[in-house]
């Protein structure tokens, strides 16, 4: 089932790899380039799920994923944290925060479809 589909990736490259893997598996995405534009997007968007990198300027995934879940819309929405950081204590702030997962890049294609339909409503 087509849904739509947030990324936040300062990267633009790692923002075009998870876009065409979900484009791929039929999904709709919808990019930003960091959490105060993603934050923007929310105001007018309905997503299904958010893909976020943690570590950005101007508004990192942790703080971007508690703005989120301050949305009364987006409490329940599906939100995982993609990026390089391994570290149990950035992953504990993430939960804190209010992710559902966590993926570390690098990433295989099918690794992020089968998390991406383990997360999503049907």
């Amino acid at each position: 089932m087509k849904k739509t589909i947030l990324t936040v990736d300062d990267a633009s490259t790692m923002r075009k790899v998870v876009a065409l893997a979900l484009n791929g598996a039929g999904h709709d995405v919808i990019e930003a380039d960091d959490g105060v534009t993603a934050l923007g997007v929310l105001q007018t968007r309905h997503v299904d799920l958010i893909i976020t990198d943690v570590n950005m300027p101007r508004m990192d995934g942790i703080e971007f994923t508690r703005q989120a879940r301050l949305l009364p819309k987006f409490q329940k929405t599906p939100i995982l944290l993609l990026t390089t950081e391994s570290d149990p204590t950035i992953k504990a702030r993430g939960r804190t925060a209010g992710a559902t997962g966590w993926l570390v890049k690098p990433f295989q294609h099918d690794q992020l479809l089968a998390v991406v339909a383990k997360v999503l409503p049907v």
